[in-house]
């Protein structure tokens, strides 16, 4: 039996972010990690990789479209094998360096998978069978997602892609048929798009991003269609199935009876759950919904020495809200073993931060308008179109807006959403005017350098002022 003071379940950004913070701070510390490959889903099979592949896509359609800039260029293909090795090396120096960072020394790192077989101990299973127990004053379980395979009939049978198998793939299909509407769907789908493949996006809700403004996911929509994605909405998934010259089939109902789209592909990409059916929560005493953890504004589950952070208990599948998340338990760790009087830290969602990597791109902080009108709370809103701002016009980029919304009173920003382009990067600009809690007129009196994307945002805060 080996003891610790904290113990950490799950080697990933939020583990080794935790980890970390409590050996610096002189605990005993232990990581276990049950996964065949060391780094955390954002490295392995998530943020890193599907940024690598949609850079290549980026490129592809580039040049597919360059002939409205003057440029003369034609498009032969795309090498799959030298994307996924580009891809490959990249991930692996992520990797390598994540491992450095775990087998450091600074903490204790156990490979293998953990189990609780009570409130304080779990038991690790080594990889050639071996079984070791591991006693913690305080754990934190940051074991992440897996992917969602929808209970669809026949969906095995015809191989589908998934979000993982999505990222390894050396073969650009023809035509593809995605599952989903959410970020993975969306990223997948201008990949695809990107490359000049025919992509059909199909969702079973009204609209892709829904629990976005409808005003963003409706503008949202319309430049992936530009961009050539057949978008589908208020489908029902009824089966899937194999033609005679093995093309992959879906069967739906939007409505009017049944119906088939069939493709050279299929991709599953309906989001991800909280992987936890492996660690024996039960006889920890830790209290779940569905899969996911259930935890309090200090990452403390039904159990206060066991904390959670990240995919497993996370309002919001990203991995800068996990990181966040894990320092939090870590600190609150300290706090109970140093000074167990003072109040515990309690994460902030204010910042709540969104990004999705599509063509046109998505990005949002804050609460969104809807969110604040159902609060209950007053406010007002404005937007601005890129198809009416210059610097966005001279580069091409006519689709999606942006939106700030503030407090009637105060003025005070509340939150913003971008459609459109370099979405991720410029919603930080408000991110970090939410951070000193800014109005409107402050955010309009800062000088923006002409011409830039980011000044777009002196309109709506111009007017709001």
């Amino acid at each position: 039996m080996q003891d610790f003071d904290f113990v950490v379940i799950g080697g990933g950004s939020a583990g080794y972010a935790a980890a970390s913070a409590c050996a610096r701070g002189g605990l005993s510390t232990a990581v276990i990690e049950g996964g065949a490959e060391v780094g955390g889903l954002c490295i392995l099979r998530g943020c890193m990789p599907s940024k690598a592949l949609l850079a290549t896509s980026v490129r592809a359609a580039a040049v597919r479209h360059a002939a409205e800039f003057g440029v003369h260029a034609e498009f032969i293909g795309i090498d799959g094998a030298a994307m996924q090795k580009r891809k490959r090396a990249l991930v692996e120096d992520f990797a390598g360096y994540r491992r450095s960072q775990l087998e450091s020394g600074r903490f204790t790192f156990i490979r293998g998978a953990a189990r609780f077989i009570e409130p304080h101990t779990v038991e690790v299973r080594s990889f050639d069978g071996e079984l070791s127990k591991v006693r913690a004053r305080f754990v934190l379980i940051a074991t992440g997602s897996t992917q969602f395979i929808p209970p669809l009939p026949g969906l095995k049978e015809i191989e589908p892609l998934g979000s993982d198998e999505f990222l390894s793939q050396e073969h650009i299909p023809r035509s593809i048929v995605i599952l989903g509407g959410g970020a993975i769907a969306l990223e997948a789908a201008s990949f695809y798009a990107g490359t000049g493949a025919r992509v059909t996006l199909l969702q079973r809700s009204s609209r892709i991003l829904k629990d976005a403004d409808p005003d963003a996911s409706e503008a949202l929509s319309e430049g992936l269609v530009k961009s050539g994605i057949d978008i589908r909405t208020n489908i029902q998934l009824l089966r899937a199935s194999k033609t005679s010259d093995k093309l992959k089939c879906i069967e739906f109902d939007a409505g009017a009876g049944p119906e088939f789209i069939c493709a050279e592909e299929v991709m599953h990409a309906l989001g991800r759950v909280p992987a936890t059916d492996h660690l024996g929560l039960g006889a920890a005493g830790v209290e779940v919904s569905g899969s996911a953890i259930k935890t309090s504004p200090t990452q403390q589950t039904s159990q206060p020495h066991i904390f959670a952070a990240g995919d497993v208990c996370s309002p919001l599948q990203v991995v800068h809200l996990a990181v966040t998340q894990g320092e939090i338990a870590a600190r609150n760790v300290l706090r109970l073993i140093r000074t167990p009087v003072e109040p515990l830290e309690e994460t902030d969602y204010r910042l709540k931060m969104l990004a999705i990597f599509s063509e046109p791109g998505f990005a949002s902080v804050g609460l969104s308008e809807r969110e604040l009108l159902d609060s209950g709370r007053e406010t007002l809103s404005a937007s601005y179109p890129f198809n009416d701002h210059g610097k966005s016009m001279v580069e091409g980029f006519l689709d999606g807006f942006v939106k700030l919304v503030v407090c009637k009173a105060s003025r005070e920003i509340l939150g913003a959403t971008v459609v459109g382009p370099h979405a991720a990067e410029l919603i930080h600009e408000i991110v970090v005017a939410m951070h000193f809690r800014a109005t409107a007129g402050d955010l309009a009196r800062i000088p923006h350098y002409h011409p830039t994307l980011s000044e777009i945002w002196t309109y709506p805060a111009e007017e709001l002022a």
